[in-house]
């Protein structure tokens, strides 16, 4: 049996369950709100977290209106409408395709930076791939910040940056219920790969 790795890292035991161990997506929330303090907590801390380049691309949306929740809900899964109807707010993760334009502020130190990403495909690639690794970031924030998050895909993405992005330069990824997790919010925890069956060592 391997030893146990808990103690070896530097954040708590506690910390660690919050983050990941006892951390579960919910899928269903109490009526307690998210308030504007805890989401730029979120945000404020998970900003520091690496993209490549600084590049930066996740774009948020915060829906908090019943109006706006109505517009989100056709191009959502049927089973996934109404727990995003009750929940206290819901998020629209999005990549900036043209993240490349603040480059020269975020990177200050390679000045032409910007100009390696005049190709669209080039740049494309590197929004989704970047704004993927900040939505990650994100949801380990909203549990950072004692919520639950309920990230889902699976979504009518090209129907949702038309009713919410009409300019065309961000793209959907992901929407995340945010909350308290309300009653029956988890399924049972479903088993991980082993240490062994994921790392080669060379």
């Amino acid at each position: 049996m391997s030893a146990p790795t808990t103690d070896v890292l530097h954040l708590s035991a506690d910390a660690q369950d919050l983050l990941f161990r006892e951390a579960r997506t919910a899928n269903s929330f109490s009526d307690e709100p998210v308030t504007d303090t805890q989401v730029r907590a979120i945000y404020d801390l998970v900003k520091w977290a690496p993209t490549s380049m600084n590049q930066q691309p996740l774009r948020l949306t915060l829906l908090r209106s019943d109006e706006a929740r109505e517009r989100l809900l056709p191009y959502l899964m049927e089973g996934n409408q109404p727990k995003t109807s009750a929940a206290p707010l819901t998020a629209i993760l999005a990549a900036d395709t043209e993240f490349h334009q603040h480059l020269p502020r975020v990177f200050p130190h390679a000045p032409s930076a910007k100009d390696l990403f005049e190709a669209d495909d080039f740049r494309h690639q590197n929004a989704h791939l970047n704004a993927t690794l900040q939505v990650a970031y994100f949801i380990l924030g909203v549990r950072a910040a004692g919520l639950a998050a309920g990230p889902m895909t699976g979504f009518d993405n090209a129907g949702v940056d038309d009713e919410f992005f009409p300019g065309g330069t961000w793209k959907s990824l992901v929407v995340v219920n945010i909350g308290k997790p309300g009653e029956d919010a988890w399924f049972e925890r479903l088993p991980r790969l082993d240490f062994n069956e994921v790392v080669t060592e060379l």
